[in-house]
């Protein structure tokens, strides 16, 4: 195997190339009036209000989510929803991450999460993550929430590209991401940091032209 020698003068060439590359401009759109939306869901940014709503969505589902996600435990209680919210209030205006509350439009129910983040802008792509509480599990109502998103990442952010990176054994996630038209791309060693260890993960790409149908 050769490897093309390249000299300083090359290097900062690159450098600078890639450092004036057109970068995906920071859009942000209103907090207090986005909000997406098909026949079953709706999709709006979280509200301190929905602060209790949340708690109890996360208590419930303690077994199902503590496996997968840092963040859960079952002290999990208000002033933790409270203090969540208040995050993603800061990084919506700041754009470095927008975060749906998920609604069951037919009876006002907190069914779950949405969002996008770690965006790279240069090249025009995000993580998307999601969450459905347990006693709305099975419904397949995070595939149109991940659908919900994506859409809203490419049409409205300017995306190319929406990844969904699950540890191997999150079925569930997985098959989410396969129903909203993600293809399976790689096992990605220690691509996450879960329980204070390093995790593989299952890598999902999602493009525009991937999008299940409605």
């Amino acid at each position: 195997m050769i490897v093309p020698y390249q000299s300083s003068r090359a290097l900062s060439r690159l450098a600078a190339d890639h450092t004036n590359a057109r970068a995906m401009p920071i859009s942000k759109p209103d907090i207090d009036t986005t909000f997406l939306q098909d026949d079953r869901l709706l999709l709006r940014p979280w509200r301190l209000a929905d602060a209790p709503a949340m708690a109890e969505a996360v208590r419930e589902s303690v077994d199902s989510f503590q496996p997968w996600l840092n963040w859960c435990s079952a002290d999990y209680g208000l002033e933790d929803a409270l203090a969540h919210i208040r995050a993603c209030a800061t990084r919506w205006v700041d754009g470095q991450q927008f975060a749906f509350a998920v609604y069951d439009r037919h009876d006002g129910t907190l069914v779950g999460s949405a969002g996008l983040n770690q965006f790279n802008r240069i090249h025009r792509s995000a993580n998307a993550g999601y969450w459905t509480r347990r006693s709305r599990q099975g419904q397949r109502l995070a595939a149109r929430a991940l659908t919900m998103i994506a859409r809203f990442g490419f049409d409205e952010l300017g995306l190319v590209r929406v990844e969904i990176v699950a540890e191997p054994g999150n079925q569930p996630s997985r098959r989410t991401a396969e129903r909203a038209g993600a293809r399976f791309e790689a096992i990605a060693r220690h691509r996450l940091w879960l329980h204070d260890q390093p995790a593989d993960a299952a890598v999902y790409g999602l493009l525009p032209g991937d999008l299940a149908e409605d």
